[in-house]
């Protein structure tokens, strides 16, 4: 199949099936070891699909569980990735999305939210009765290994130990900062005491948000758009989730999927030439609003595909082998009824 042709614009093509003709001297043309890349690559392919885990905790088989994630990592997050990175019909377009805000955060957002709400709710789900957080401790330790990690995704897209990669690496922790600080003064002014895992909610929303601009936007756009996302995100969760009584477990919705979206669109608003170079693009601020519009059209494709995409697959997985638990095991525990192990003996 040939790239350029309107299939290779959509899917790609089949030349490099099983890493055919990749050797350990191949070099992608970031003049990086084309293996490398191809383990970066299959990082991003292995968190998008686990970021939709967090809707649907404790109410799903194990086997419908694993059949779903690899048709949709196959079906979906594939395509998705293509169009945007891969030569396909977005990134041709002119989108920006530097490191996942379409193609791994709106993606899984929006596959989330359609699987929570398809599922249903767990039995004992309350939105007047939030359920605690099992330790506190270890969602603050994990924010703290996600934080870091996530420099490696940002600055690591750029594909070089350049300026670049240093610009991405600056601007995600000035956002992350941004943001989770607006969520701690949200969080105090609306339930009248800051929060830990208010922190940690508001930084992952900056993380996620600066993804698709880090490559093109400054300092400038950083603030705003660690601001912007901590704000809107907040509302998602605090507010719209309990008013319409979804039952986002982890709030990968609220807080991927919003997240992306405000990241991909404001991409289209803070882009500068100041980091893309002298001919790359411009965002609304600087006067470019064609690529503004370009963003939404990016994050509107994003939304639909994925929505319907994740549909389908959910009647075809149900239909195979099932995907909501009975309740005798919702309520006693997936561990013991799934796995025939408990996590605390």
């Amino acid at each position: 199949m040939e790239s350029g042709s309107v299939w290779g614009c959509i899917i790609g093509g089949f030349d490099k099936v099983m890493l055919h003709g990749i050797t350990t001297t191949t070099l992608t043309a970031g003049n990086i070891p084309e293996l490398v890349f191809v383990l970066f690559q299959c990082m991003f392919a292995i968190i998008t699909p686990a970021l939709i885990i967090g809707a649907f905790a404790e109410r799903i088989k194990f086997s419908g569980f694993l059949l779903f994630s690899v048709l949709w990592a196959i079906l979906v997050y594939n395509p998705m990735a293509h169009w945007v990175w891969g030569g396909g019909w977005l990134q041709n377009l002119g989108a920006i999305d530097f490191a996942g805000g379409t193609v791994v955060h709106i993606n899984a957002g929006i596959s989330a939210l359609v699987m929570a709400i398809m599922l249903g709710r767990r039995k004992d789900y309350s939105t007047s009765r939030p359920i605690t957080p099992h330790n506190i401790t270890f969602v603050f330790m994990g924010t703290a290994f996600l934080w870091l990690g996530w420099f490696g995704f940002n600055a690591g897209s750029g594909l070089a130990a350049d300026g670049i990669a240093g610009n991405a690496f600056l601007v995600t922790h000035l956002a992350t900062c941004v943001a989770a600080m607006t969520w701690m003064v949200i969080d105090w002014l609306h339930n009248k005491k800051p929060t830990t895992v208010g922190v940690c909610t508001g930084a992952v929303a900056g993380l996620v948000a600066i993804t698709p601009a880090a490559g093109t936007v400054d300092v400038l756009g950083a603030f705003f758009i660690g601001l912007v996302s901590s704000l809107v995100c907040f509302y998602m969760v605090a507010v719209i989730k309990p008013k319409y009584k979804y039952d986002d477990a982890l709030d990968a919705f609220g807080v991927h999927g919003i997240g992306g979206i405000v990241g991909s669109i404001l991409t289209g608003v803070f882009a500068t030439q100041y980091i893309s170079g002298e001919g790359g693009v411009q965002g609304a601020l600087y006067g470019d609003w064609n690529q503004l519009w370009i963003q939404i059209i990016a994050t509107v494709v994003s939304i639909v595909f994925s929505a319907v995409m994740t549909f389908i697959l959910f009647k075809v997985v149900d239909k195979l082998v099932g995907i909501r638990v009975d309740a005798r095991v919702e309520e006693e525990g997936l561990d013991v009824y799934e796995h025939g192990e408990s996590a605390y003996n």
